[in-house]
């Protein structure tokens, strides 16, 4: 059974980065490179939403307030998802997830805290 792991967060003060990585597990997963990825993240007291997502060509697509901010990338050789956040901001706090756009189970995030 795939899994994917998200790590990375951390606690940051506002206006620095953050470099969050999705790995895929389970070497029966060979069909990563085939499926669009999703970055998404649920802030406290509010409903998840979607941040990003990457084609498996690479095509990449935002949420309005992440656009210039965020980058989404991925290699499919490591069956490995990033998302570089810079410029991050106190409304960037939450917990972000990651899995492919197609399926509805959940992983447990990484925490991102932005404050000063």
């Amino acid at each position: 059974q795939v899994q994917f792991v998200e790590s990375g967060g951390g606690l940051v003060q506002p206006g620095e980065s953050l470099k969050l990585s999705c790995a895929a597990s389970g070497s029966s997963f060979s069909t990563y490179s085939t499926y669009n990825m999703g970055w998404y993240r649920q802030a406290p007291g509010k409903q998840r939403i979607w941040v990003a997502t990457i084609s498996p060509s690479g095509f990449t697509n935002y949420e309005a307030s992440v656009k210039g901010r965020f980058t989404i990338s991925r290699d499919n050789a490591k069956k490995t998802m990033y998302l570089q956040m810079e410029n991050l901001k106190t409304e960037d706090t939450a917990v972000y997830y990651c899995k492919p756009t197609d399926f509805t189970t959940w992983g447990q995030g990484t925490h991102v805290t932005v404050s000063s």
